[in-house]
């Protein structure tokens, strides 16, 4: 979106306040809900869905007078910085909105987590995205591969990165993509497990892109996966732990999540597969020594999410099932069990050759 045009929406926004205090005395916002209850999986586009339930915020409710005002500083805030074309990052913001309110003990916020919702708030209350609010969030996450990426007139070829990779930052639109020559890319998990197949030259030797989520993926890291995939058409295959933890890393990076489902038709996968690791991998390398036994904590995820209607595919029921009879759960790095090269030389290349993978 061009800037004025959010600078508009923004302006806007300013204009419908001050109209309702000059007509009613009570400014209001409406914002859509982001509870459970307004989220919908779509089953034709594989998606989370954000639906089209409203909240009101009005300044003189005192249950809701602290969120208006948070929320008008942040729009004023965002609109400044886009006029002034600044970008800031989400903890910038915050230390530029932090105050005492004059003649009272109140701060503007306490903590960069009462900022952080009322971000995401914005964006879907004016239809605009993150970025184009000229804020953006920690680099988080690491790619390397046969592919050249410019960026801002730089051109980066990701094959000559040494170990390190190329940190992916937090907002992708303006990489352009060169001189691709993967066949597919490979989404990780751990930073450990990263390394290990980076040391391994996993993606010279099988002709990927790597990327590292370094956990739960972020938004930059999720938005280049689904440009990858979009607008290179490369598949796209996850390999996390196998826990329930993992399981919900992979279904945020395919079908979106319930905190963004606003943003899921451009940060979702829907087309991706996982590959690993799986209760079946346990028998089928001989791994049942270095397993974890399930906690309680891991128990009450695995029911949560047969719950999820996104983890209701016949398959995704009988490994979760599956994981709860067993009593386990097996991290990637158990592959190291067997060889330190194992997971290079053998696990991926053959499950990847036989398409052994979780839809």
């Amino acid at each position: 979106m061009e800037r004025q045009k959010v600078i508009s929406k923004l302006t806007h926004l300013g204009g419908e306040i001050t109209n309702e205090i000059m007509l009613h005395g009570s400014p209001k916002i409406r914002i859509p809900q982001r509870s459970i209850g307004n989220i919908h999986f779509n089953e034709k586009e594989n998606l989370l869905e954000l639906g089209d339930k409203m909240s009101t915020r009005s300044f003189l409710n005192v249950a809701h007078s602290r969120k208006f005002m948070q929320t008008i500083l942040i729009a004023s805030k965002c609109k400044e910085f886009v006029s002034r074309n600044k970008t800031a990052s989400i903890r910038e913001l915050y230390y530029q909105l932090k105050h005492t309110i004059p003649g009272t003990r109140e701060n503007t916020f306490d903590d960069q987590s009462e900022s952080d919702p009322l971000i995401v708030d914005l964006e879907i209350a004016l239809g605009v995205l993150r970025e184009e609010l000229h804020l953006k969030a920690d680099d988080k996450g690491t790619l390397i591969g046969r592919i050249t990426i410019e960026d801002s007139g730089d051109f980066i070829d990701c094959s000559k990165l040494g170990r390190s990779g190329l940190s992916i930052p937090s907002i992708v639109e303006h990489y352009r993509f060169h001189d691709v020559e993967a066949d597919y890319v490979l989404v990780i998990e751990t930073g450990a497990m990263f390394d290990r197949l980076v040391e391994e030259k996993y993606h010279l030797k099988n002709n990927c892109i790597m990327v590292s989520t370094k956990g739960q993926a972020a938004r930059g890291c999720r938005r280049l996966v689904h440009r990858l995939n979009h607008e290179l058409k490369l598949p796209v295959i996850a390999f996390t732990d196998g826990d329930p933890w993992g399981y919900y890393i992979y279904s945020v990076m395919k079908a979106g999540s319930m905190a963004l489902a606003h943003e899921s038709k451009r940060l979702g996968t829907p087309k991706m597969k996982l590959v690993g690791m799986t209760m079946t991998d346990i028998d089928t390398y001989g791994m049942e020594k270095v397993t974890e036994k399930l906690k309680d904590v891991d128990k009450r995820r695995i029911n949560e999410l047969l719950q999820y209607p996104w983890f209701q595919r016949k398959e995704w029921k009988e490994e979760l099932n599956l994981m709860s009879k067993k009593g386990v759960r097996i991290e990637q790095q158990a592959l190291a069990s067997k060889s330190l090269e194992f997971v290079a030389e053998e696990y991926l290349p053959e499950k990847i050759a036989k398409k052994q993978m979780l839809p």
